[in-house]
């Protein structure tokens, strides 16, 4: 798994009125919110360790650190792109930022832990 640091991965999404702050409930304007900034980094984090794990692994996502720099209109392209910069056994840490047609919007560290997703899930209906 160390082979992947330094691989990158970039995910888009254009801005619609279900990506705003007002529709998500994290503030009252009509512009791209922090949760969907947040999702659309972690998804690019996703995708690109899903590339490199095992049949019947997964990876969840133990911790992010973000910015929220500057505000995006409806219409606008996001990019979000992630970078593996550390692997330590299962953790996999990810720089990554976020860009509009203009400029950076955010920036966040993030780690995933791989699992097993047939074990974690059976964990998960123990709790039940």
């Amino acid at each position: 798994m160390e082979k992947i640091v330094g691989q990158e991965y970039i995910a888009s999404c254009t801005v619609t009125q279900h990506h705003t702050a007002k529709h998500l409930g994290s503030g009252d304007m009509d512009v791209y919110a922090t949760p969907a900034m947040i999702a659309l980094m972690e998804n690019a984090a996703t995708t690109l360790l899903s590339l490199h794990l095992l049949d019947g692994d997964s990876s969840v996502g133990v911790e992010i650190s973000s910015s929220h720099l500057k505000a995006s209109p409806i219409g606008a392209t996001i990019t979000a792109k992630a970078k593996v910069v550390a692997v330590d056994g299962r953790s996999v840490k990810f720089e990554i930022t976020a860009s509009d047609d203009t400029s950076v919007i955010g920036k966040a560290t993030h780690t995933r832990f791989v699992v097993n997703r047939a074990k974690f899930l059976s964990k998960l209906a123990s709790c039940q």
